[in-house]
């Protein structure tokens, strides 16, 4: 084999690895759960394993109804045991493993074991199929998935801050929105996802559904309450998602809590005062008897007065005393 032969055989190699994607090799398995059984009564326990989750991520396990692993949570995690879910941290491989005890979800079943990140930019989330012994069931409300909502009007919060934000209660508005249906089939009770963000940490999401329908071609006013944490201060971003789309982001400037500031600056002189005030109190208490001892002794005790001598008045003597004062003697013998 000549030279040009081989060197365009070792050109065409080269060509043929640089061109295959390396993404077959390197992609991040998807997340999978598995249950330790597939159904149990109110008040057992059930393990939740999962593998394929990003390193150190923080997940959250709860047992919802009406919903499917095909369809998710209809009703978003109103439909779920939230007072009995429990969290759970993927290890550094991206597995975990918890404990999670059986309750009843406060709608029927079918029911899954819904597990979801919550924590970070990502929003991924498996739900896999449990059955709670006992619990009633009942069939999936119908669907419609022609909808689609779209923001059509500008984006304002309303409400203002109290006299207890100013000493750090926490500050509430109203997000409000005009959506429109773009789609076309109606759109009933949505669940919106609000959610505050503080600098450049994620948004915090929470669920908030509005009663109402949208039909195709209609719009309608939307209003979302938000909050904030006690005591939380400056620039923070509300976002709004409907399903994975965000409809909403407005920005929303906190004023300082002053008053907490006012109140302790206050604290830092009233309590030395009162503390001072306390103190002289008490010595005044205890002098008046010091001062009454010290004159019953006085009144025990003989004082006698200093006899005058002369050299109190050196200028005076009774030799010296002029002679208009004496008496004569004269003519007297």
């Amino acid at each position: 084999m000549t030279r040009a032969r081989l060197g365009g055989l070792l050109l065409a190699l080269a060509v043929l690895l640089l061109c295959v994607p390396p993404t077959a090799a390197t992609a991040a398995p998807a997340p999978k759960v598995t249950l330790s059984q597939q159904e149990a009564g109110k008040g057992g326990e059930l393990t939740v394993s999962g593998t394929g989750w990003r390193p150190g991520a923080l997940l959250m396990l709860l047992i919802c109804g009406t919903s499917t692993p095909a369809k998710g949570l209809i009703g978003g995690t109103n439909s779920c045991a939230n007072a009995d879910g429990r969290a759970a941290t993927a290890d550094a491989k991206g597995a975990f493993s918890q404990k999670l005890p059986v309750s009843e979800p406060p709608v029927p079943c079918p029911c899954v074991v819904h597990v979801a990140v919550v924590t970070g930019g990502e929003q991924a989330a498996v739900d896999v199929a449990f059955t709670v012994a006992g619990h009633p069931t009942a069939p999936l409300p119908a669907q419609t998935g022609g909808g689609r909502l779209a923001v059509l009007a500008s984006v304002r919060l309303e409400g203002s801050s109290g006299l207890l934000v100013w000493f750090g209660a926490p500050a509430q508005r109203r997000v409000v929105f005009t959506v429109g249906n773009l789609g076309t089939g109606p759109v009933k009770d949505p669940v919106f996802q609000v959610g505050t963000a503080h600098g450049v940490f994620a948004p915090q999401y929470e669920e908030r559904q509005w009663r109402g329908t949208v039909e195709p071609g209609r719009k309608a006013l939307v209003e979302l309450p938000v909050e904030l944490s006690a005591g939380a201060h400056g620039d923070y971003r509300v976002t709004v998602k409907y399903g994975d789309q965000v409809l909403v982001e407005q920005p929303w400037g906190v004023g300082r809590p002053w008053g907490v500031v006012v109140f302790w600056a206050l604290l830092a002189v009233v309590v030395p005062t009162a503390l001072f005030r306390a103190g002289m109190a008490l010595v005044d208490r205890w002098r008046p008897a010091q001062r009454t001892h010290t004159a019953r002794h006085r009144s025990t005790t003989k004082v006698t007065p200093p006899e005058p001598t002369a050299a109190a008045l050196p200028w005076f003597t009774p030799d010296s005393a002029p002679s208009e004062n004496r008496p004569t003697t004269k003519g007297h013998s």
